[in-house]
């Protein structure tokens, strides 16, 4: 019997690039974009509501924040801080929530005296128009932007915030990591830390960091030095070494252990093939880096991964084709992936 599908959470207008899960609020926060090119597919940033409605898991779209030419390719999370990928630049946005209750009166009407746009409830079906705003409980500015990427086609890959939010941490096609201050994003160490694109950062305890890379390897770092390298396939010995290669990495604690810690890496194809193989997500302990359990995720190239712990969720989003009038674009789900029980 075939695998059963995960469910569909969520469905883009767009090709869904970059998801983060809030660790305090019931929200999701998807991006990406069609870029620069003049498809019709366009570029923004969506604020999900996550909530239970029946025993399932429902999302529902909050905002959709425009980011014009730029499609965002990653994206980490601050409490009300996004910083977004967008292009070879890193742009740090801030953004806030305010309940219904606060800004309308008795009446269903905002503070302008007109009738506030009705929330959706349910996901929004591919290929739809109407991106905008599905209700105006969230607000976006801009603060700053910095270049992170200086290969000749830059494009920043991925960035994660520090646990105190003093650093901010960049990767991108030129294959170089680089640490900056933050607020003030001024750069205090940058080295090569693969050969090729970084697809991915984690940042965990005793100031290691995590870089998965296009080369096929997946690094764990202390400052500038190598501590050690991952093998997500020891065990499986009829995976070859150059078959997958790492698309995401992050760490998630462990429910009802406080001294515990996880790594969960994405392993995706190297190679597209008619028949495609399965992704794989792997669970690793977070100080030995040894691996602990891997389970297929599907077929459909993994593009990204959030964990929440606890409870127990892990959001990945894959890329699918379809087609809108003359011009291709792109749907993204957005499955829940099952895991074992924390620990």
């Amino acid at each position: 019997m075939a695998p059963r599908r995960p469910a569909e959470l969520y469905r883009a207008p767009f090709p869904l690039y970059t998801v983060r899960l809030h660790p305090r609020r019931a929200l999701a926060i998807t991006a990406g974009g069609g870029g620069a090119a003049k498809t019709g597919i366009r570029n923004g940033v969506h604020f999900l509501q996550l909530e239970q409605i029946g025993g399932q898991l429902s999302a529902s779209l909050l905002h959709s924040h425009d980011t014009e030419t730029r499609a965002t390719m990653t994206m980490a999370l601050a409490d009300d801080i996004i910083a977004a990928g967008q292009d070879a630049d890193c742009h740090i946005l801030r953004f806030s929530l305010q309940a219904p209750e606060a800004r309308r009166g008795s009446d269903g009407r905002n503070g302008s005296g007109e009738k506030g746009p009705r929330r959706r409830k349910g996901p929004s079906p591919a290929g739809q128009d109407d991106t905008q705003s599905q209700s105006s409980e969230v607000t976006v500015e801009s603060l700053h932007s910095v270049r992170t990427d200086f290969s000749p086609d830059a494009l920043q890959k991925a960035v994660r915030f520090n646990a105190d939010c003093s650093l901010l941490v960049t990767g991108g096609a030129d294959g170089f990591l680089r640490l900056w201050e933050f607020p003030s994003m001024k750069k205090t160490l940058e080295f090569k830390a693969h050969d090729g694109e970084i697809e991915d950062i984690a940042l965990g305890p005793d100031n290691k960091v995590v870089t998965a890379g296009r080369d096929f390897q997946c690094c764990v770092w202390q400052q500038d030095q190598l501590v050690t390298g991952l093998r997500w396939n020891e065990n499986l010995p009829g995976i070859p070494d150059k078959a997958y290669r790492y698309q995401a990495c992050r760490f998630g604690a462990v429910e009802d252990n406080a001294g515990a810690l996880r790594l969960y890496t994405v392993q995706v194809p190297h190679k597209r093939e008619r028949r495609p193989p399965p992704c794989y997500l792997t669970k690793w302990d977070g100080k030995s880096f040894l691996p602990l359990l891997t389970r297929p995720c599907g077929t459909e190239v993994v593009s990204c991964l959030s964990i929440r712990l606890p409870p127990c969720l892990a959001a990945a989003a894959a890329l699918r084709r379809a087609h809108r009038g003359r011009h291709p674009a792109a749907a993204a789900r957005l499955p829940r992936l099952p895991l074992a029980p924390p620990g």
